[in-house]
């Protein structure tokens, strides 16, 4: 159902139908002001509250630098002795590797855009929408994941605290009650979160600095650990050479520690400019934002390095194993062991206060990826542009995730580096594809070859991830696929501008037909005029056409308006507005055209605007059709893929959708 108002300029320059999906009855209100020419697409920008960039990157943070809970754990778990030099040649790969990527991805998507949108824009037509697909598929993994592994970490440091697992003993029970709790808040409303933000991150970092510090104050009163350590890595690896090639083979298991650079473009709408800024050029915001990777990467590489040796040192590696006193939470353990149990507890609420922000990050990642793009595509109900029904379906599927997983820490991180893994790739792929210089796309070239070697060696080793991933993109390309095919008669504009032209030459038309009928009538009879409008195929035979509809219409040529509508890009489903423009061919042949994704969702919306604009006048719309040679089946293939197919009837069942009285509705003739 619609309802309808109407503009109409008192000028008669331009006419202006808005046109919005109701429940209701279809209602029409007609109003007479001044409308000028709507804005072009895409020239408005969606505000955004602004911050300094040291507060934005605490909003991140608590996505990138909670992964300290876990990631020293997983480092030995991966790599045993060899979690330093592992980690240390994962610090190099984010200084030089993902920090050079995410900073021009950055520069060339200054709206939040990130990796996504460059490949989207790189790769046009069904391709880019499926690349698209796929890569919001790997997206779903890394923000649920990111979800359901912060809260089963923080459900272990939870019931494994002294104090609180004498009460509370099912980490399981514990990480569906978060998740729950954090889908709750999101419901509610989640406002003002910077100052948070900058708190968390401000003490979980204080306290990771104390537990790193006073741990190598305990390694400098037992300088032999290091030396042991040493000397047994050489051994072990026949040198350091040996030991530097095998932790350059072992390191992607450590590929959580990639974690934070999509987040880190993502807010980017976030970040304060300069006053010169504008929305072409915001040289400021994409500056700031580079500050902000690059502290936060810098920040992350000390903290992982430092804490990967203070625990490889310190802790013994059965008790970093499954079902060990520091599985999923090695700096806690030393926290309790190094500075005493309240100590330890403090950071313990710490680290589960920002593990369960960093699931806030991930859920509001979600719910704003999804309507960028999926409604868009006419992939996804009208409903997904809502905030609610995304949190109560993403919080549902994280519930299931976690019940899969067995809320297992280590489990997950197959499934979590493979995300993070993607998307770094898919951005090193957009960034080396689109630089200017033969030398800057060798370098990132490199770059790109080195992730995928990441990504391929992670998969094979921990291919849950990439069943998880496949899981997530098959069912986002089914959904979408059947979303497209139930809303493929919908009108799919928001509104239809006619210019000044169209409306004089519509004008015009309707007044011929009033006096011939009134001049059949002897003017004695009042006449409902009659517009008369032929669809036609750009690039036709007009006067073919023409012909054809007085031989099988008796319709005069001369009181007949033409509507021409180019497909410009098929895959796309909607647009904000359909713009009409007019103009006469060399015979003089009156034309209206427009572009659009579909040709009879774009005439049917034209027709129904021409009605309800002129409905004060009792004008009556007809539109002529031919009939297609096409088989109806391959008809409705080509109209879901490619906007055309047989477009008499799909116009008609989609005005006969919009508009449920007859009475309102442009009437269809085909022959």
């Amino acid at each position: 159902m619609v309802r309808c108002s109407v503009k109409k300029s008192i000028d008669g320059g331009v006419a202006f139908l808005k046109v919005t999906h109701m429940s209701s009855l279809a209602t029409a209100r007609s109003s007479t002001s001044h409308q000028s020419p709507p804005a072009k697409e895409g020239g408005a920008h969606a505000e955004h509250h602004k911050a300094p960039w040291w507060r934005v990157m605490c909003l991140t943070g608590v996505d990138y630098f909670s992964t300290l809970g876990y990631q020293p754990s997983i480092a030995i778990v991966a790599a045993g002795l060899l979690a330093p030099v592992a980690t240390a040649v994962l610090v190099l790969l984010t200084l030089f590797g993902a920090l050079p990527i995410y900073s021009r991805v950055a520069e060339r998507s200054p709206e939040g855009q990130g990796s996504i949108a460059m490949l989207e824009r790189l790769v046009p037509g069904w391709a880019g929408k499926f690349v698209v697909l796929g890569l919001i598929g790997f997206c779903a993994t890394d923000f649920i994941i990111t979800i359901t592994l912060s809260s089963a970490d923080a459900a272990a440091h939870i019931v494994q605290n002294p104090y609180i697992g004498q009460f509370i003993t099912s980490q399981m029970l514990v990480t569906l009650v978060l998740i729950t709790l954090l889908g709750a808040m999101f419901l509610k409303g989640f406002k003002e979160v910077l100052g948070i933000a900058v708190a968390l991150v401000v003490l979980y970092l204080g306290l990771n600095a104390v537990i790193i510090a006073a741990g190598f104050a305990r390694i400098m009163e037992q300088p032999h650990v290091v030396g042991d350590w040493t000397n047994l890595v050489s051994v072990s690896h026949n040198g350091w050479t040996g030991a530097i090639l095998a932790a350059a083979l072992v390191f992607p298991r450590l590929a959580l520690g990639f974690s934070g650079f999509e987040t880190g473009v993502a807010v980017m709408p976030q970040v304060e400019g300069n006053r010169g800024d504008t929305a072409e050029k915001p040289v400021g915001r994409i500056a700031n934002t580079r500050r902000l990777l690059r502290w936060s990467a810098c920040i992350m590489a000390v903290y992982l390095l430092l804490s990967s040796l203070v625990t490889t040192w310190l802790i013994p590696a059965q008790l970093v194993q499954s079902g060990g006193e520091a599985d999923g939470r090695a700096l806690s353990y030393l926290a309790h062991s190094l500075l005493g149990h309240g100590f330890g507890t403090l950071y313990d609420v710490s680290t589960v206060l920002i593990l369960w922000f960093a699931g806030a990050s991930a859920m509001a990642g979600l719910i704003n990826l999804v309507p960028r793009y999926l409604p868009r595509y006419g992939m996804a109900p009208e409903w997904t542009k809502a905030t609610r029904p995304l949190v109560i379906f993403f919080t549902v599927v994280a519930l299931v995730v976690t019940v899969i997983f067995q809320a297992d820490v280590e489990a997950q991180g197959g499934a979590y580096a493979t995300g993070v893994l993607v998307l770094i790739t898919s951005a090193a792929l957009a960034v080396c594809l689109t630089s200017r210089t033969t030398l800057a796309r060798v370098f990132f070239a490199v770059i790109t070859i080195v992730f995928i070697y990441t990504t391929v060696v992670n998969v094979i080793e921990r291919p849950d991830g990439l069943k998880v991933a496949s899981f997530f993109i098959g069912t986002i390309i089914v959904t979408s696929l059947l979303s497209r095919w139930l809303r493929s008669m919908e009108l799919r504009h928001d509104s239809v501008y006619l210019d000044a032209a169209c409306k004089a030459v519509i004008e015009q038309a309707i007044a011929g037909d009033r006096s011939r009928q009134e001049s059949q009538h002897d003017g004695h009879t009042e006449v409902a005029p009659q517009l008369r409008v032929l669809a036609h195929r750009p690039g036709g035979n007009v006067k073919q056409k023409l012909k054809d509809m007085q031989e099988l219409h008796g319709i005069n040529p001369k009181n007949v308006i033409l509507l021409e509508v180019t497909v410009r890009e098929p895959s796309e489903f909607a647009s904000k507005r359909l713009h009409v423009t007019c103009a006469q061919d060399k015979a003089g042949h009156r034309i209206l055209r427009c572009e659009s994704a579909a040709i009879p969702n774009a005439m049917a919306h034209v027709l129904l605007t021409i009605q309800h604009l002129y409905q004060d006048q009792h004008v009556k719309c007809h539109a002529y059709f031919g009939w297609s040679e096409k088989r109806p089946v391959l008809a409705a293939f080509e109209f879901l893929l490619f906007g055309q197919g047989e477009i008499a009837t799909f116009t008609r069942e989609i005005l006969r959708r919009a508009e449920p009285d007859v009475n309102k509705r442009p009437r269809i003739h085909v022959g």
